[in-house]
């Protein structure tokens, strides 16, 4: 049964130290081709996980825990990796799933109210228009907070700050992992039956890889920036 153990706990793959570096859609092809069976096995548990409903939004973050340590080409020991993070972030991710569902579900309304009143009086274009760039916007929000939240432990408000300027200054590269994470869906909608395992092998891990990957630079540079406010703001104290 050692066997057994071993695909669960132990030691991922990593690269050679004197290969190449690569970045980019190559970086991110390289790394897939390298983890593609963890991957697997990821999307296995998210959806062993996230089957209860209500940890849901905890199984995402454990997930993404284990992604970004797939992008920063960290040692990774899924079973353990991804329990770890289900249970530590359980209630904060718990919370902003609430937070975010409920957000969601405002800006969703608006839509379809102004959608069917937009029909008979065209001026409600303009609110419409409004409330589908702020569905977009929230979430190249979330997922930016969903990374920010796996890499450094910040208060709510910081990390909620962190995580809008994060959107506004790289928002092309969530946009365009949310693309592919939906069109890995239309994939699955358009080849079916010969795709009816995408979404029990592949679907949601590669997913959440390709959106960890795209917002993990942007959720660097917010953090950088961060950490040198942080002194200047201890020197202006003490000063004081």
């Amino acid at each position: 049964m050692q066997w057994l153990q071993d695909m669960w706990t132990k030691e991922g793959t990593g690269i050679p130290k004197d290969a190449p570096k690569k970045t980019g859609l190559a970086l991110f092809a390289a790394i897939f081709a390298r983890e593609w069976w963890e991957m697997v096995k990821l999307n296995i548990l998210f959806l062993l996980t996230a089957m209860f409903v209500v940890t849901l939004p905890a199984a995402l973050v454990a997930m993404a825990r284990v992604c970004v340590a797939f992008t920063e080409d960290r040692n990774t020991y899924l079973l353990r990796d991804f329990l770890e993070a289900l249970v530590r972030y359980f209630w904060r991710a718990t919370a902003w799933g609430v937070a975010f569902a409920a957000v969601f579900g405002i800006w969703g309304y608006a839509v379809i109210a102004y959608a069917a009143s937009a029909r008979d009086n065209l001026l409600l274009t303009v609110p419409l228009t409004i409330s589908l760039v702020m569905i977009v916007f929230v979430t190249v929000v979330a997922c930016h907070l969903l990374v920010l939240m796996v890499m450094r432990d910040l208060p709510a408000l910081k990390m909620l700050r962190l995580a809008a300027l994060a959107s506004i200054v790289r928002p092309l590269p969530a946009l365009g992992a949310l693309a592919f994470a939906i069109a890995l869906w239309l994939v699955h909608i358009a080849f079916y039956p010969v795709s009816v395992f995408m979404p029990a092998t592949v679907n949601f891990s590669l997913g959440m890889f390709a959106v960890t990957f795209a917002v993990h630079r942007a959720a660097t540079m917010v953090l950088a920036t961060q950490q040198d406010s942080e002194p200047h703001a201890r020197n202006a104290s003490q000063s004081v």
